[in-house]
């Protein structure tokens, strides 16, 4: 494998700063902010260092703690494995599979259907005042097979979303997500996809991303 590069769980080569499915555009200079110079302490959002004793993990180490815990149902600990702690969230909405998205993604499920769609949004920072919101959504379907095919149209650049909860409902102004910092994860007939954009202070794209990645890990 060459140096600043991993193989995610889906078997695919990435950059270390890699943009989930959908952007592949994010700057390895903007990880190595994230992680904070290497140095012991929490990997914060900003681009200042956090004082401490020797070199740390490094961000994909961090990270792939971050992503892990989330799959074990610790959210705190998934959050605080990159240096953040969750600020808000709303609550669970369920809603209808065509209303919830657009694009092809609309359009697959016109096709195919989905058992149910629940969306989330919450937002996280650092002890600096830097935070992030990332809206999550949980698509279900009836079969396996279902999951995947859904899971390679909305991981393709271009195809559409399931829409985000309205900002307001975590008390912030109107915020467009973009779709460039992006995670996904299949668990079984479930497909979890998140996006994050920048609430408050300065976000390198790569913490953006790390944010996208260990929200789609979450418990559905």
């Amino acid at each position: 494998m060459p140096r600043g590069f991993y193989t995610d769980d889906r078997g695919r080569v990435r950059p270390v700063g890699g943009g989930g499915g959908r952007s592949g555009s994010v700057l390895l200079a903007g990880l190595l902010a994230l992680s904070a110079v290497g140095y012991g302490g929490a990997v914060g959002l900003s681009t200042g260092g956090s004082g401490g004793g020797g070199p740390g993990p490094g961000v994909a180490e961090r990270r792939a703690e971050g992503v892990d815990l989330a799959r074990r149902g610790d959210v705190e600990g998934a959050w605080r494995s990159i240096g953040l702690r969750e600020l808000k969230r709303t609550d669970r909405r369920r809603s209808g599979c065509e209303a919830a998205s657009f694009g092809e993604v609309r359009e697959f499920l016109l096709r195919s259907g989905c058992a149910s769609v629940d969306r989330v949004l919450i937002t996280v920072g650092d002890e600096a005042g830097n935070s992030a919101v990332v809206a999550v959504a949980w698509v279900v379907f009836g079969s396996g097979g279902e999951a995947r095919a859904f899971r390679d149209v909305v991981d393709a650049p271009g195809t559409g979303d399931v829409r985000a909860l309205g900002a307001a409902e975590v008390g912030l102004a109107d915020i467009a997500f973009t779709g460039a910092n992006y995670g996904s994860d299949l668990d079984r007939t479930t497909v979890a996809v998140a996006e994050a954009e920048v609430a408050t202070g300065h976000l390198t794209s790569a913490a953006l991303d790390a944010v996208a990645e260990v929200a789609a890990r979450l418990p559905a």
